[in-house]
């Protein structure tokens, strides 16, 4: 039977761990420097008092009380008036300048009753103490604080509370903490990770063990976002679970509409994949102005160009993206990939789609995020994104670019092509010595569609698709043949 949990009000980490933290159970949380351990901890106590009324009693082995309380006022918590209202109770045990070396035999009887008093006075359901591996580093005999430290665990459960207690670790993979015995003293363990990929730092979170209760196994990125704190991103849990329409709704070019037997469909992912210059940046501003007449929001987020240079191209087209902004129907972001993580750049995207609530979005271009992170990053970045996108039913166009004019396969496509419910493919073909574009329909799940490779031409008014290329084999393969 499963222990009834105690939900953090931390959304994401309620959803992997099934429900919360077992109730009246001691938890570690094992983590290097810099992996939020201190705030995680602060976040649990801190969602108590906002969602559930639940006080809470922080305790610190390492760090000073007023440098914790200005940390976390960051966040947006009033750890003072919280204070003053007996919601939160700080239990100082740091070392001060003044502490001398305890001669004979260790114990913590004098800070069990401290910790006791003060659950009490505060009617705390939650504690947490941080960072246990302090006492190691003043206290040798790590037998007798193993023992010490099980009577801690033993008055925290004896008063019913659900508490956290952080440690240190060194190394990502290794040793679960750095002493060895720490994770024997509590009932579960979580790891904190933050490892340094392509020259940027990834944070995870594992549950490694909650014992008699349930949760979701595996790593789960997340990310630190003023007055939000740690935000999880919750791969490991999405479920495939996504509302499909029978709706369509136009491309934005006539043309391609009859190619894809009447448009896309709503809520669908779309991906468009080409060469530099095929006509992807195009294609998706066709999306975006394809939503006017049905006065249909869009946002578009450009990793590769400005919003200017959007706008100007998009007036040599014929389409006047910056009147359709101004009009309110479009929302244009521009970044550069690397000015965020690839879980920060998800959040980010999260947020505006909350904020402009939009019918449609294109990325352009998604291939500009792999620049930074690992494969498995950019892999556990499309899955949530597409996971969102679809349970909120927006239509997405990505482009993605292809390394070679004549084709080849995207670096992206492996990770997305099988998520995706359409895929278009812009290329380059060389007919009678000229180079010349053209665009096919690969896939399109739940539709027929039309199959064949036809020339595209670009000019003053925007992108027209012609007659299928005839007579020829191979195109696609870059090695034609005439037939």
């Amino acid at each position: 039977m499963n222990i009834p949990k105690l939900e953090t009000g931390i959304a994401a980490f309620d959803l992997i761990s099934e429900g919360g933290l077992p109730i009246g159970r001691t938890t570690l949380l094992a983590g290097s420097s810099g992996s939020a351990k201190t705030l995680f901890a602060a976040q649990f106590l801190a969602m108590g008092i906002l969602k559930f009324n639940q006080n809470g009693v922080f305790v610190t082995f390492e760090e000073q009380v007023e440098d914790i309380r200005n940390d976390l006022k960051s966040f947006g918590w009033d750890i003072d008036q919280w204070e003053s209202e007996g919601k939160w109770t700080f239990v100082d045990g740091s070392a001060k300048e003044e502490d001398v070396i305890t001669i004979g035999e260790f114990d913590l009887s004098a800070f069990r009753v401290r910790l006791e008093r003060s659950i009490i006075k505060n009617k705390a359901q939650r504690v947490v103490i941080d960072s246990i591996g302090s006492i190691f580093t003043h206290f040798p005999e790590h037998n007798i604080i193993r023992q010490e430290m099980s009577k801690v665990s033993m008055t925290l459960r004896r008063m019913k509370t659900t508490a956290i207690i952080t440690t240190e670790r060194t190394e990502e993979y290794g040793a679960i903490s750095r002493y060895g015995v720490e994770e024997f003293l509590t009932d579960n363990v979580m790891i904190l990770r933050n490892v340094l990929v392509n020259e940027r730092r990834r944070r995870t979170i594992e549950i490694l063990k909650f014992r008699g209760s349930n949760h979701v196994k595996g790593e789960n990125p997340f990310t630190i976002v003023p007055m939000k704190a740690v935000v999880i991103v919750p791969v490991s849990a999405m479920n495939l679970n996504q509302h499909s329409s029978s709706q369509r709704i136009t491309s934005g070019v006539q043309e391609l509409d009859q190619m894809c037997g009447g448009g896309f469909f709503k809520g669908s992912i779309v991906l468009v994949s080409g060469a530099t210059g095929a006509g992807k940046t195009l294609l998706a501003a066709n999306f975006m102005n394809g939503g006017k007449d049905k006065n249909e929001r869009c946002l578009l987020l450009a990793f590769e160009e400005s919003r200017e240079q959007i706008f100007r191209n998009a007036k040599g087209w014929g389409q006047d993206l910056e009147q359709l902004e101004a009009d309110g129907f479009l929302k244009v972001v521009s970044n550069y990939p690397e000015v965020r993580s690839l879980e920060d750049h998800l959040i980010n995207i999260q947020d505006l789609v909350q904020e402009f609530k939009p019918d449609r979005i294109a990325i352009d271009s998604i291939s500009a995020l792999t620049r930074n992170p690992s494969e498995r990053g950019f892999q556990e970045f499309v899955v949530a994104l597409t996971n969102f996108l679809k349970h909120e039913g927006i239509t997405s166009m990505f482009s993605a670019t292809t390394h070679m004019l004549t084709g080849g396969a995207s670096i992206t496509e492996g990770d997305i092509a099988t998520i995706t419910d359409t895929i278009i493919l812009l290329r380059y073909v060389e007919l009678t010595g000229e180079m010349q574009r053209s665009i096919t329909m690969l896939k399109m799940r739940g539709s027929r569609h039309d199959a064949y490779i036809r020339r595209i031409l670009i000019d003053e008014e925007g992108m027209r698709i012609g007659a299928p290329i005839t007579g020829i084999s191979g195109l696609l393969s870059n090695n034609p043949i005439v037939a």
